[in-house]
């Protein structure tokens, strides 16, 4: 019974003064909206990463020529041909949990239709490459393992380029020139959307990295070599038999940095997503700070509040009231000014974060553990601000409170 009229009494007492009320809320409502926003900013990020991340295909191993020192400079990914045909032949023929390896080839080029020219980035790769990325087709198939070793002019295009060559009309059998070659469009893949760097994935034309080292660049050696390992467990053994091997085809001695780069899903994962996770925890940081100066905000409230009604307070312990249920009530106060303005915080985040994503195109993920938890947070910070206001009004004398006026 006593709880309850302690609840009645509180809410009467912020009735009286909704807009001290509201205005004390603010800053509870200012933080929670900013954790909630960036919490949703921070979590969609993260999804996104993590479907881009799946985009590359399921156990997943990328090996990188160059990433080496030479004359005090580091020639970073693909700065070095170090990797040849060879090596990927190697990893294929001699790793048991290898699946499948696809030796890539990079360029850029002007490719033109009969009815348009757009200039995109070239691909050589094998008739592994699509299974690997586990891209599948719209229309057509992939090139064949009999068009790779005859180096045949034939290609696989992205949905982008399908749209700005042919509009329309269907793509299979037509033929494209890619630096003046013809080449026939034997498939055209379903849409992936953007890469990892912001990349559209569907921009793109891919034709067997024979034909691309041969007739296009005229390259000796690759940029990357991607490889599919049979089970996500044997990620980190593969990963070290294929170093050690290519280690010991490049002839590096014991101690020697390798002159190639091999890197996994989770390792590509955790790089792509450690600067948007530094910077939520930043940003969500800074936010809390609004969450405490609220706290300040309530305990300077609450004190006000005790001074206000100390004449109050001794008639009510004058007919009996105990300090208990004085502190129960100045600390149902406080929780309530925090908790409303918690609710009010997560209602302006959920919206705020939508309106980011509908303006500026971020997704958004609100999850229910970070609404949770920003509520929790906003009346542990009531209960935390107001314990002291409360106990001092509980430890006012009857007497010397009912002689104030």
């Amino acid at each position: 019974m006593r709880i309850t009229s302690s609840f009645r009494i509180a809410f009467r007492a912020l009735r009286r003064n909704k807009m001290r009320s509201i205005l004390t809320s603010l800053g509870i409502i200012m933080g929670v909206a900013a954790v909630i926003t960036i919490s949703g900013i921070g979590n969609g990020a993260k999804s996104q990463v993590e479907a881009q991340i799946a985009s590359l295909g399921q156990n997943v191993i990328l090996i990188f020529s160059g990433s080496f020192t030479a004359g005090g400079a580091r020639t970073g990914w693909g700065g070095a041909g170090t990797l040849k045909v060879e090596d990927a032949e190697a990893i294929k023929r001699e790793i048991p949990m290898v699946v499948g390896v696809s030796p890539e080839v990079r360029t850029t080029a002007q490719v033109v239709s009969p009815m348009n020219n757009w200039s995109t980035q070239v691909l050589g790769e094998s008739e592994d490459y699509f299974t690997i990325r586990q891209w599948p087709f719209e229309k057509g198939d992939s090139f064949t393992p009999q068009d790779v070793r005859a180096a045949a002019k034939v290609a696989v295009i992205g949905k982008t380029v399908e749209k700005l060559l042919f509009g329309e009309e269907d793509a299979i059998g037509q033929i494209i020139r890619v630096k003046g070659l013809p080449f026939t469009v034997v498939g055209v893949l379903a849409p992936k959307g953007m890469s990892l760097m912001g990349q559209d994935q569907d921009d793109v034309v891919i034709v067997p990295y024979t034909s691309a080292m041969k007739r296009l660049t005229g390259a000796t050696t690759l940029r990357t070599i991607n490889v599919q390992i049979d089970n996500m467990d044997n990620l980190e053994a593969a990963q070290s038999q294929i170093t050690a091997l290519l280690r010991q085809r490049h002839s590096i001695r014991p101690g020697a940095e390798d002159d190639f780069t091999v890197r996994n899903q989770q390792e590509i994962a955790e790089a792509a997503s450690s600067t948007s996770r530094v910077l939520t925890i930043l940003v969500g940081a800074i936010a809390s700070v609004s969450l405490v100066v609220g706290g300040i905000g309530i305990m300077n409230i609450m004190l006000v509040s005790v001074t206000e009604r100390t004449r109050e307070i001794g008639i009510r312990m004058a007919v009996g009231a105990h300090g208990s249920d004085i502190l129960m009530q100045f600390l149902i106060e406080s929780v309530t000014l925090s908790c409303m303005g918690g609710l009010i915080g997560i209602a302006l985040g959920i919206g705020c974060a939508k309106v980011i994503s509908a303006v500026y195109g971020w997704p958004t993920l609100i999850s229910l553990s970070s609404i949770l938890t920003a509520f929790l947070f906003s009346a542990a910070v009531g209960v935390f601000f107001g314990f002291y206001p409360a106990r001092k009004a509980a430890a006012l004398d009857p007497i010397e409170a009912l002689r104030y006026e």
